[in-house]
């Protein structure tokens, strides 16, 4: 299985250490080997860094963890193969153009016998269950909706979608179009929200602490979003099987659950 990082905050930040204690998680603490990438948005513009190679020895990683790059939203993942060869086309996340906004997108599951529903507008570059499912989905909301529409509308067809994936088998998955920040629990996924009074934080797979206090503003909110907590020292929230959440700035603004 893979796993997941998401990240949702209020004011421009880096993610250098949730990514660091991740990537360590990529063949040296975990037996996530098989390819890695994170996607930074920037306004509309997005940096996206893959690499198919195992994130704990990828010069690529260490590139990016020397690289503080600050945004709002960011989506990463660490992959375990088991649908699709080990390769930079079936590396996440995925990222395909709707309404003149990149969306981006990471699963963590694997979807038995899923086929993309025929005549959809998207197609898949690799040969992985994952990205056929995101293809469906946004072919889904692209006929629903030819024009952008808010997220309360956006909503339904989301979560409809992703009850119909976990049908088919796991379907953790995050989604944004840089605006905000979707996340689907269908069997593990945790976040925790960082606000004033801020702390140190020390990562459990890597000696590396951190003391937010000297990094942050009173302001500001950062929520971030994993597979299993990625810290030792603080309390982070479970989801359960169904449950979804939707997050912009740092703050939840639409959450539920489907059976």
């Amino acid at each position: 299985m893979c796993e997941l990082l998401g990240m949702s905050a209020n004011v421009p930040t880096d993610i250098v250490f949730s990514f660091t204690g991740l990537m360590q998680r990529g063949g040296r603490t975990g037996p996530h080997r098989d390819g890695w990438g994170i996607a930074f948005y920037e306004g509309r513009g997005l940096r996206l860094f893959q690499d198919p190679a195992a994130s704990s020895e990828s010069e690529v990683a260490q590139l990016v963890q020397r690289y503080p790059i600050k945004s709002e939203v960011v989506i990463g993942h660490i992959r375990q193969a088991n649908v699709g060869k080990v390769c930079l086309a079936n590396t996440h996340p995925f990222v395909r153009e709707l309404w003149g906004r990149n969306w981006c997108f990471a699963h963590n599951g694997q979807l038995a016998d899923f086929h993309r529903a025929s005549g959809g507008f998207y197609r898949p570059v690799g040969d992985t269950d994952s990205e056929a499912a995101f293809c469906d989905l946004l072919s889904r909301v692209r006929e629903a909706f030819p024009e952008p529409v808010d997220f309360e509308r956006l909503l339904p067809v989301l979560v409809q979608a992703c009850a119909e994936y976990r049908g088919k088998g796991v379907f953790n998955g995050l989604l944004s179009d840089g605006d905000w920040l979707f996340c689907f629990c269908s069997t593990k996924l945790v976040h925790i929200t960082r606000r004033a009074p801020f702390g140190p934080a020390r990562l459990k797979d890597v000696d590396v602490i951190v003391d937010f206090q000297a990094e942050t503003t009173p302001n500001d909110v950062v929520t971030v979003i994993a597979t299993e907590p990625l810290t030792e020292n603080e309390t982070w929230n479970r989801y359960e099987p169904g449950d979804w959440s939707l997050w912009r700035q740092g703050e939840c603004v639409a959450r539920g659950h489907c059976a």
